[in-house]
């Protein structure tokens, strides 16, 4: 389990859950240090007093704010906890609102909520069993790092989750920022649009990566192999302040998620070979001849039928006789195997004693 970050108790109404805040997201960012080029020397912050010009220690920094230019009042950490707020060491839910009326661009950070003790066990179950049989979330208001904040409440796969909001004053005003409101799309255009967003539609977004962080990482191991840097991907977009028709954009871009998804231009699926997720094997190679070795009788006799064969078959063809196989029937699902017929039987009475059954040689008598 991570590192718990807070630890207080959900308020709701008289009932009281005591729970721990865990982070639940990880950072996979690749961080650098700052560095002296000259010897690779490490180049750190150090916190110096503006008044004396000394250094100072963490233990000697305080809070303070400033009122005016010469004024700056203290406050100390004590006084911070010590204030008068019921969300100082709890969640406090204040109210339910369903989840489609919360702006996203409201959310900030996410947190899971984890029971501290067996006694959270019970109500810590009856609050996620009520958000989900109400299709609601909860709306609570809490304080950490110096300020108090609003938080929302849902169920993540049986856990509570709690999201950092912002106020409602701390989010911008929409008319701030320059949007284009003149301009005229044709309804051809608004149904590409929605065709390309279908065809871009997916269901899990599992599958998406950073691409960044790993060509990072290929350019670290290249560096620390002392080898060159991997040559940068060509660039295949189109550059800035480029015109470019709308709906041959449209059209283009369509297709392209047609092709990508393995569809053609009647909407069948077309089937695409799957890349191998291991090392791809090589096909057996094929034992060639050595010069100078005698093929083996194995390999001998192959050739020789082979070679019969073409044979025959290049007699036939000069004499202008039918192939072996004309006259023979029809393959059929259920045809028996044919089998090669023998010699003519004779029936005469005076066929070969070879071919004559013991009873038949008694009444011939002696041979003359």
């Amino acid at each position: 389990m991570p590192r718990p970050l807070w630890g207080g108790a959900i308020s709701f109404g008289l009932v009281s859950i005591p729970v721990k805040l865990v982070s639940a997201t990880e950072d996979h960012d690749i961080h650098f240090h700052r560095v002296h080029l000259a010897d690779m020397g490490r180049v750190r912050t150090r916190k110096v007093c503006e008044l004396d010009g000394e250094v100072v220690s963490q233990d000697q920094i305080g809070k303070g704010y400033e009122i005016t230019k010469d004024e700056t009042v203290p406050v100390t950490d004590e006084e911070l906890q010590q204030m008068p707020l019921p969300t100082a060491r709890a969640i406090e839910i204040v109210a339910f609102v369903d989840a489609d009326t919360i702006d996203p661009v409201r959310i900030s950070d996410s947190y899971y909520l984890a029971a501290d003790g067996v006694v959270a066990a019970k109500p810590y179950t009856l609050l996620r069993r009520a958000l989900e049989r109400s299709s609601k979330v909860a709306v609570a208001k809490w304080a950490w790092h110096g300020r108090e904040r609003l938080g929302l409440l849902r169920i993540r796969e049986d856990a509570l989750v709690l999201h950092s909001m912002k106020w409602p004053d701390e989010v911008r005003n929409p008319d701030e920022v320059a949007v284009p409101r003149e301009a005229k799309v044709s309804e051809g255009e608004i149904e590409q649009a929605l065709q390309l967003a279908e065809q871009m539609t997916v269901e899990d977004l599992g599958g998406f990566h950073d691409e960044y962080r790993e060509a990072l990482e290929d350019v670290i191991a290249a560096k620390a192999r002392s080898e060159p840097p991997p040559a940068p991907a060509e660039a295949g977009s189109k550059e800035k302040g480029e015109v470019v028709d709308l709906m041959a954009a449209l059209n283009a871009s369509v297709a392209a998620a047609k092709e990508g998804r393995g569809e053609d231009e009647g909407g069948q699926a077309t089937v695409h070979e799957m890349p191998r997720c291991g090392p791809r094997r090589r096909p057996p190679r094929r034992r060639q001849p050595q010069p100078g070795r005698p093929p083996s009788p194995r390999a001998a006799r192959g050739r020789l039928r082979r070679r019969r064969r073409r044979r025959a078959a290049n007699a036939r063809r000069e004499s202008g006789a039918p192939p072996d196989w004309a006259g023979w029937p029809a393959a059929g699902p259920t045809r028996a195997r044919r089998s090669r017929p023998g010699p003519p039987r004779c029936n005469s009475p005076h066929r070969g004693a070879a071919q004559a059954t013991p009873a038949e040689r008694d009444r011939q008598g002696p041979l003359p």
